[in-house]
């Protein structure tokens, strides 16, 4: 078994977020099966996570208000929106914007169990190249 690579690091680079929970284990068991991100800290009252690239990592706070209306709008990137949206529910999130095309993107937006307003992004070939 390799050794994970080590996260790029880059000045400008995005690479932690903190997201508003009214619970953070709802939360954190919520991103864990719907985009399977890795929980850390999982005991804890500060879980945290890392997405599965290993780039980008962060913890849910409950000292802010979830952001329920557009602001900034973090998206998740997948290989099948349609397949994202179906484990977002699954999971207990509920579907805001349906999966279809936008312009020339497959976007959907959720929301989570704090109420935050996220985006689902299909990258074009990624399914192929996950496969």
């Amino acid at each position: 078994m390799t050794a994970p690579t080590p996260p790029t690091l880059r000045t400008g680079k995005l690479c932690y977020l903190e997201i508003p929970a009214l619970d953070v284990h709802v939360s954190a068991t919520f991103y864990e099966r719907a985009f399977a991100w890795t929980i850390r800290h999982r005991d804890t009252d500060r879980p945290s996570f890392d997405d599965t690239t290993g780039e980008v990592s962060g913890a849910w706070v409950v000292d802010r208000q979830p952001a329920t209306e557009p602001g900034i709008l973090p998206y998740v990137m997948v290989a099948d929106a349609a397949a994202a949206a179906e484990a977002v529910v699954a999971a207990g999130g509920e579907i805001e914007l349906p999966v279809g095309r936008y312009g020339s993107e497959v976007l959907a937006t959720f929301r989570d169990p704090a109420g935050n307003l996220m985006g689902i992004y299909q990258q074009p070939g990624l399914e192929e190249a996950e496969r």
